[in-house]
C-alpha cells in the first residue's frame, strides 16, 4: 500500500519580509496621517451638456461618504496591525514595536543596544516575528510552483 505525500508550498522569504515591513511602514503612516479632507467641489460651473438628475448623491454627499470610509478603512487597519502584534512573545513585540511602531525614526542597532541583545540575536528574533505576523496577517508570500516538464 503507498502513503499519499503531497507538498506544502515554499514560502517566498524576501517577498514575505517585504511584505511585513510595508504593512508596518503603512501602519506608521496611518498612525501619524491626519484624515484627508476632500472638500465638497462648492464653485458654480458651467456646461454645454445639460445636468442629469440621475444621480443619488450630491458632491457634498460623496465627500462624507468617502472621508467616513476612509477613516474606518485607516483605523481598522491599525487596530488589525495591533492585535496581530499583541500575538507576538515578549521579544519579539519589544523589537517591532520599537523598532516600527513609534513615531521617530530608529535603526536597528538602536534596538538591540537599547534590548540588551547581540546583533545576531536581535536578528533571529526579529525574522521570526516577521513571520509570524506575515502568517497573522495573512500577508506571506508563497514561490511559484516550477512547471513540470
Amino acid at each position: 500500500m503507498t502513503q499519499l505525500s503531497f507538498q506544502l508550498p515554499k514560502i517566498d522569504r524576501e517577498a514575505t519580509k517585504d511584505a511585513v515591513a510595508a504593512a508596518l511602514e503603512k501602519y506608521r503612516l496611518y498612525v501619524l496621517m491626519e484624515p484627508e479632507e476632500r472638500l465638497p467641489k462648492v464653485t458654480q460651473t458651467f456646461s454645454l451638456v445639460p445636468p442629469s438628475n440621475n444621480g443619488f448623491h450630491s458632491s457634498t454627499e460623496d465627500a462624507a461618504i468617502t472621508n467616513v470610509d476612509q477613516e474606518r478603512y485607516r483605523k481598522e487597519y491599525i487596530e488589525r496591525i495591533r492585535k496581530a502584534v499583541n500575538r507576538l512573545s515578549y521579544q519579539e513585540r519589544a523589537i517591532i514595536i520599537r523598532r516600527y511602531m513609534t513615531h521617530e525614526d530608529i535603526f536597528d542597532y538602536e534596538v538591540y543596544s537599547e534590548l540588551g541583545m547581540s546583533e545576531r540575536k536581535y536578528y533571529r528574533v526579529k525574522g521570526r516575528a516577521f513571520y509570524k505576523l506575515a502568517f497573522i496577517l495573512r500577508i506571506e508570500v508563497m514561490e511559484e510552483p516550477e512547471p513540470a516538464a
